[in-house]
């Protein structure tokens, strides 16, 4: 119950969307725009539902190999 608690808290949900925002604009930045704007639909709903907001960045670092957009390659 307590995880369900701090999961579904608005600070937790508050940190989700912005840590998926921040992806999106690593995306933006790298020129992958239908990525960032697929981003910003997820930080739309990880307001609501924040798993899908980490199921999504988890799924960016799985396709991506888990590198920052940031590093170099």
């Amino acid at each position: 119950m307590v995880l369900k608690k701090l999961l579904g808290s608005t600070a937790t949900r508050s940190l989700t969307v912005v840590s998926v925002l921040s992806e999106a604009k690593k995306s933006f930045s790298n020129g992958k725009r239908l990525r960032a704007i697929l981003l910003l639909g997820v930080a739309v709903l990880a307001w609501k539902w924040m798993v899908v907001g980490l199921a999504a960045q988890g799924l960016l670092k799985l396709i991506g190999g888990g590198r920052s957009g940031s590093s170099p390659a």
